[in-house]
């Protein structure tokens, strides 16, 4: 029989909710949960986390009902996130929160429907949805009566906007306008990298897409056990199974398979950030953001056969002519939806028409583009052929 396996000690460079740096409204503490569970709970009960059942991953929401959207993909990344922290003696809690939220601000149709904002935003700035998804949390959410947002800790906020990184890296950095226009920005320390539980969902979210990607791309038949075979560590997993167990249907190689590869993903990052830990000694969870590099990371080996998986991903399977079509209609979709929305916002739903300014000034153009960002896959698809199809409305 296995050992039991033992719950690590906190560590000392871990963030302590009883210690955290509090929230940007005063709220009274809560008797029965820490500041990061009142936070997970926030970000599950709001608008924006609902919507992730019916926004892309991959495959648009409405192509079938098995495939990964971001809604589930942010439940397998707050799983993966929480199982390292609880090893490496972690906040649990906050790591999970953060992989919960770090999509809130994703807009319809997945990266497609991104890039089309950002090019549609030009002159206004742009768009980027780590960006989207703070101003989600501290401005679009309306729930309570003495502030908008979430009102989330100091904690989450620095690892919605810094788990990729510092976001200023130089002195002329210029931050986008969702930040820029938080008034307690300067107070996330944007200079510095984030707490551990940041970086953990960071890496988690990289796990689960990536591997979740084979699974999804193989059942859809756009990619096969054949061509993965050919790459480093993800053909060694398969050739394992499938020599292991001869006989065994195709969809249980894929499933054990991709089972296998997340734990060989997640050994390797407990491997080396443990290497990390021993090297740096972080005796306090500000040890971890002075580092001036992540402490959480992936051996170079591992970052290699990341970089090839991902260059196969993209040829073989974001860029497949199925995906690529239902793409390119996503992409027309949203610039259209934007410009009809901009050059006549009296189009818009009547409370959106409150904050309006004038057809195409940014004033306008930031409420149309905070109105297509929030949409579904499906929701952005029937107002499509609300406003433009002539069989629709008449």
């Amino acid at each position: 029989m296995s050992k039991l396996f033992q719950i690590p000690p906190r560590a000392p460079f871990a963030a302590d909710p009883l210690n955290s740096r509090g929230r940007l409204f005063d709220q009274e503490a809560s008797p029965t949960r820490t500041p990061y569970q009142r936070d997970r709970d926030r970000v599950i009960h709001c608008t924006a986390f609902r919507r992730l059942k019916h926004k892309t991953q991959v495959f648009v929401a409405d192509e079938d009902d098995y495939y990964r959207t971001r809604l589930t993909h942010s439940l397998e990344v707050a799983q993966i996130a929480r199982s390292i922290s609880r090893v490496l003696g972690l906040d649990e809690d906050l790591a999970e929160t953060l992989a919960l939220g770090h999509d809130l601000g994703h807009p319809p149709f997945g990266h497609a429907g991104e890039d089309v904002l950002n090019e549609a935003m030009k002159e206004f700035e742009g768009f980027d949805h780590n960006a989207q998804t703070l101003r989600i949390v501290t401005h679009i959410e309306q729930v309570y009566p003495d502030f908008d947002g979430l009102n989330l800790t100091w904690e989450t906020l620095e690892g919605i906007v810094k788990h990729n990184g510092p976001i200023i890296t130089k002195p002329d950095t210029k931050l986008p306008w969702a930040f820029r226009a938080f008034e307690g920005w300067d107070w996330l320390q944007t200079h510095t990298y984030a707490g551990a539980e940041a970086q953990v969902a960071a890496l988690a979210d990289d796990i689960a897409y990536n591997n979740h990607d084979i699974d999804d791309g193989l059942r859809a038949g756009l990619i096969s056990i054949e061509q993965l075979l050919e790459l480093p560590m993800v053909g060694d997993a398969f050739k394992n199974v499938m020599d292991q167990y001869p006989d065994l249907k195709q969809t249980k190689i894929i499933r054990e398979a991709v089972r296998r590869l997340i734990g060989y993903w997640i050994d390797d990052l407990l491997r080396e950030t443990r290497a990390n830990i021993e090297r740096f000694k972080p005796e306090c969870a500000d040890d971890v953001r002075e580092m001036g590099q992540p402490l959480v990371i992936f051996s170079e080996e591992m970052e290699q056969n990341i970089t090839t998986l991902r260059s196969f991903l993209q040829e073989k399977l974001y860029r497949h002519y199925q995906v690529n079509g239902t793409r390119n209609k996503s992409k027309r979709a949203v610039r259209q939806l934007f410009d009809v929305f901009l050059h006549d916002p009296y189009l818009l739903p009547p409370h959106l028409q409150q904050l309006i300014g004038k057809p195409g000034d940014v004033k306008t153009a930031r409420v149309v583009c905070d109105h297509i960002a929030a949409m579904t896959d499906t929701f952005a698809i029937g107002e499509h052929k609300r406003l433009f199809s002539l069989d629709v409305g008449l």
